[in-house]
């Protein structure tokens, strides 16, 4: 009863007719609206927002992680940043060879493997800002909270202690991990305080040389140095030859909006595409059931797409334009079917990851996405600089036949990806989650509750959630379902063939999710996941 009465409390989204910042942690999403409510831009309260979020959520991503950027200015122009960094040029499938492994090492030096993109990609939206969005505040500002909060000490939540409990045994005999995260040798409880006086120091470096000084100067010194100490494959070229860029966004029409999400080497052709084959579907959903036997169905088609095709897009062999063609689309509608089960594929996908929003009170919406890829990342944190070094690169492969081998300077494959909508009425939607490959079967949700079910938009994070697949390690390609969905509804996704796994009520591998709606009235909705430590906060 208390369940029931908690979430029917919590289907009002937060309203505001200044601003909106939605993160997953409360005290990020405090940072970036106070920014804004010092009259900081959406860039402006994202970049202060993603370097706290760095800090109080440790687990889920770093500066030594990756980022991606979806803005849309007030004239409704969408522009897109792809922040995610390469393989070093000295690695090669022959180097892991020769150290005896058949695939790339999941923990440890060796699967810090890639340049991290995000902090190049704060620099590119905040040059970006400047230009462009009349941005005037500092850099000292921006990051101010997150120095401060790195050094005072953050308070160990809910989320962070169960990742903890979970993942040590793969993360304690890394260099430097249990220095940081283990109190006396256990770990910490809820509430809890840890520090991360090192991480503080960079950023302050940060403030004092610039964002560039993390590719080109004393921050990066310190952090090929720590590199090469522990044994990583990356140097001081990669560094220093890297820079975040603008990319073209996907984009698509659908009945009443057009959509927005970033290209390969994301998997954001599954979401959008997910939304473009349900957008050919009857969407008159009787129940429950129809709803997620479609959405899930048509993700199995999709991602067989995805899972072919999605790479680097220098070495994808297909042009991505022609997957979002409508003829292409339809033809995978007529794939679907209403009354069975598609038998489902081993796929092994996982990762962690933010999604934060913000909208300013110039007109101004972001959809942003930051990630280590798995908890933790690589688990190996740099002595001197205090950051946590990202495992996306073991995406790739060591199978000289597979599309996505690896190869010096390729980008690896990343499951991360922000969405945005602009509807036909006015309204600009930004939206996003966590969750591997829960991320384009979340997206496809929350947009399908709002838009097309016309759910409150916190009613439409709220209500319960599904995952097909594996994601967050694991082991299971089941349809996991959350509890709160009625017996019936089990029963009779069973009669169609999927193989169900009943989870939690509010189950944190479904993802922290959260999305923003600007109205032609002025009025801003936000929504944050009750999964989550998070809150939207409105000006």
């Amino acid at each position: 009863i208390f369940l029931k009465l908690l979430v029917r409390q919590m289907q009002s989204s937060k309203m505001s007719f200044k601003n909106m910042m939605v993160a997953p942690h409360h005290l990020a999403a405090k940072t970036g609206s106070d920014i804004l409510k010092e009259g900081g831009n959406a860039i402006e309260a994202m970049i202060a927002s993603a370097a706290m979020i760095s800090v109080v959520y440790p687990h889920m991503n770093s500066m030594g992680g990756d980022n991606f950027w979806l803005i849309s200015d007030k004239n409704k122009k969408v522009t897109a940043i792809d922040a995610c960094g390469p393989a070093a040029e000295n690695v090669s499938i022959d180097f892991y060879k020769k150290h005896g492994f058949n695939e790339i090492p999941s923990r440890g030096a060796l699967s810090a493997l890639t340049v991290p993109g995000a902090v190049s990609g704060w620099k590119l939206a905040y040059d970006y800002s400047v230009k462009n969005l009349g941005g005037k505040l500092p850099l000292s500002r921006l990051l101010f909270d997150a120095e401060q909060t790195s050094k005072d000490g953050i308070a160990v939540t809910n989320t962070l202690k169960n990742n903890l409990t979970s993942k040590l045994s793969q993360l304690i005999d890394i260099p430097g991990f249990k220095e940081i995260y283990l109190k006396d040798g256990k770990i910490p409880e809820v509430g809890d305080k840890l520090t991360f006086p090192a991480m503080s120091k960079t950023f302050s470096m940060l403030i004092k040389n610039g964002l560039e000084d993390f590719y080109l100067g004393e921050i990066s010194e310190s952090i090929i140095s720590d590199l090469s100490d522990l044994g990583s494959p990356l140097s001081k070229n990669d560094f220093k030859n890297f820079k975040a860029s603008f990319v073209k966004p996907l984009e698509l029409k659908v009945k009443n909006a057009r959509l927005f999400n970033l290209p390969p080497p994301t998997q954001g052709l599954a979401s959008i595409l997910i939304l473009g084959v349900l957008n050919e579907l009857p969407n008159s959903y009787k129940d429950d059931v129809d709803f997620i036997h479609a959405i899930v169905e048509v993700t199995k088609v999709v991602f067989k797409i995805r899972d072919r095709y999605v790479c680097d897009p220098k070495y994808m062999s297909q042009d991505i334009s022609q997957f979002l063609n409508n003829d292409y689309i339809k033809n995978l509608a007529n794939k679907i079917n209403f009354q069975k089960a598609m038998p489902w594929p081993d796929s092994d996908i996982g990762g962690d990851t933010v999604w934060l929003g913000s909208t300013d009170s110039y007109g101004n919406s972001v959809s942003f996405i930051q990630s280590i890829y798995w908890e933790f990342g690589s688990g190996l944190i740099l002595p001197k600089t205090g950051i946590t070094m990202q495992n996306r690169g073991i995406s790739f492969s060591l199978d000289q036949n597979n599309f996505n081998k690896l190869i010096p300077g390729r980008k690896p494959f990343h499951t991360i990806q922000p969405a945005l909508a602009q509807f036909d009425d006015g309204r600009v939607m930004s939206y996003g989650t966590m969750g591997g490959e829960g991320q384009p079967q979340t997206q496809a949700t929350i947009f399908s509750r709002y838009a097309i079910q016309n759910l409150n938009l916190q009613d439409a994070i709220n209500q319960p959630r599904w995952l097909l697949g594996r994601t967050w390690g694991e082991e299971t390609t089941s349809l996991k379902i959350e509890g709160r969905f009625s017996k019936e509804t089990f029963e009779k996704l069973k009669l169609l063939g999927h193989v169900i796994e009943k989870v939690g009520d509010f189950e944190e591998i479904m993802g922290h999710a959260g999305a923003i709606v600007t109205n032609p009235n002025g009025v801003i909705h936000g929504a944050y996941d009750l999964r989550s430590d998070g809150d939207a906060i409105g000006g």
